[in-house]
């Protein structure tokens, strides 16, 4: 027994490799260098990758029947090759151009000094709080209140900026804490007698 789902309308569209990228495909994983860096993905075993004509095309494997052909089965087997799809247009856009988040201190006296591979923090705290920056992530301090966080690998990025975020996430009522740089904090009003 086969399974004959169709693919997502995502998971159809295939991926330009652009110059100066290479994809290299090793069994269940997918190597993408670039001048930025490196990203390696695992590749599901629902899928079958295919590099041809400078381009990167998912298709389903017909041969694995441990899903059902209709009801959530065949939902999620459908979804592999777009969820596929965008982690390697991802990785390819991280290689070339790298990815971004910021990140600003709010309250007074907040601060914070990238040095080497640790992020030093002064948010409030009776002492300093220091983050270890994980491998793969670059972090910039272009002003005290500032934090960029840059990396090759899109889901690194986010996560590590969520992480610092956590650390001392914006209050209600005056919004002090770190935020990223697009947040909008909807205060609360303080109690009146």
């Amino acid at each position: 027994m086969s399974v004959t789902a169709s693919t997502s309308r995502v998971g159809r569209k295939p991926v330009a490799i652009p110059s100066g990228v290479d994809i290299k495909l090793d069994r269940e994983y997918l190597a993408v260098k670039g001048p930025k860096g490196n990203v390696r993905l695992s590749i599901n075993s629902h899928t079958q990758v295919l590099i041809e004509e400078g381009q990167v095309k998912i298709l389903l494997n017909k041969g694995k029947d441990t899903y059902s052909r209709s009801g959530t089965g065949a939902k999620l087997l459908k979804s592999i090759p777009g969820t596929l799809r965008s982690e390697i247009y991802n990785a390819v856009i991280g290689v070339t151009k790298g990815f971004e988040r910021k990140l600003v201190l709010v309250g007074v006296g907040y601060r914070a000094q990238a040095k080497g591979k640790v992020l030093g923090l002064t948010i409030g705290f009776s002492h300093p709080v220091d983050f270890s920056i994980p491998e793969g992530i670059t972090i910039e301090t272009p002003s005290q209140t500032e934090i960029i966080v840059k990396g090759t690998n899109k889901h690194l990025v986010g996560h590590t900026a969520s992480m610092i975020r956590d650390i001392r996430s914006p209050e209600p009522y005056k919004g002090k804490g770190i935020r990223y740089m697009d947040e909008v904090i909807s205060l609360k009003e303080t109690k009146k007698k």
